[in-house]
């Protein structure tokens, strides 16, 4: 009589491990000169609500696309501002992870530029809620997350240096 190999049991607890799909994405730590109400000078950050959460312009990168294409192409499609220029060397990257109900596990890489602007008016793409040019210190108070924080002040670091 041959003995019938029972299955294991731990053969069909493992699992082949979930698939993480990596995403890269470019944006902008976006200012614009202005004064406060006693006429000093200050610079006003761009933060944009996107619904839970308030942070950079940003987004995907779009094949054959160099991050900083996409980073002033996001800037434009989310914002409407078309005139950015870039001040300093400032290049920063910010890794994270997340469960997108749709793509599952997502490792993300975004690369910020520091980039200033002379516009003032914002035209919101449906992504966002709203929008705020903030002084550094609101700003910091604002952001929702510590990594984006971090990158705001190393930011604001590098360009008191530059004055």
């Amino acid at each position: 009589m041959t003995k019938k190999k029972k299955k294991s049991s731990v053969a069909a607890a493992v699992s082949t491990p979930a698939r993480v799909r990596h995403e890269h994405s470019a944006g902008f730590l976006l200012f614009r000169r202005d004064h406060t109400k006693s006429g000093e000078p200050v610079r006003r950050w761009l933060l944009l609500d996107y619904g839970k959460h308030w942070d950079y312009p940003k987004g995907h990168l779009e094949k054959g696309e160099t991050q900083w294409q996409a980073a002033v192409r996001e800037l434009r499609e989310e914002t409407g501002i078309r005139q950015v220029d870039r001040r300093t060397t400032y290049r920063r990257q910010m890794h994270y992870a997340f469960k997108s109900p749709k793509k599952g596990a997502i490792a993300k890489t975004v690369t910020y530029f520091i980039g200033e602007t002379r516009a003032s008016k914002v035209t919101l793409s449906d992504e966002h809620t709203e929008y705020a040019w903030l002084t550094y210190e609101e700003a910091v108070e604002t952001l929702t997350f510590a990594n984006a924080r971090e990158l705001l002040e190393v930011a604001e670091e590098t360009l008191r240096k530059e004055t």
